[in-house]
């Protein structure tokens, strides 16, 4: 692992994004709440935030982060047919919390294939990246600039 003892401890955000792609039935199906499993989105989120807080046992050489806020916010496209996961995570540390953020987006994405896959097996997860990144000696950042 990096050595990040001598870092300074800063307010750091990091925002990750993606998106699941499925036919029409299943995502009404969504909408309407009637998958097998129950609340398709509710334990996405769940998920999600599940995840963010067990990166550091996931990816072999990430550090252990106190996050302290996490959101996760599922945005609906009839057209095309998917949905968008966009999760925000922060943490007042020494390290940045991108790998929390694309963890959660990864997690959540993945629980909502897992939850309609009896519908649709079809589905393609698109697009996971990292869209903005705030605190750190490296500042901001933002994808695309």
């Amino acid at each position: 692992m990096v050595d990040v003892g001598t870092k300074s401890e800063t307010h750091r955000i990091a925002i990750a994004s993606g998106s699941i792609s499925m036919l029409p039935a299943t995502l009404a199906l969504i909408q309407q709440g009637n998958s097998k499993k129950g609340d398709v989105l509710g334990i996405a989120r769940i998920a999600a935030i599940q995840a963010s807080k067990k990166t550091a046992d996931l990816i072999p050489l990430c550090h252990p982060i106190a996050l302290t806020h996490v959101t996760v916010d599922f945005d609906i496209n009839e057209t095309p047919s998917s949905i968008q996961c966009t999760v925000t995570t922060e943490t007042y540390g020494k390290t940045g919390v991108e790998m929390e953020a694309l963890t959660a987006v990864s997690a959540g994405l993945l629980t909502i294939y897992d939850m309609c896959k009896a519908a649709d097996r079809g589905m393609t997860i698109n697009d996971i990246k990292l869209v903005e990144k705030h605190g750190g000696k490296s500042g901001d950042w933002f994808a695309g600039k």
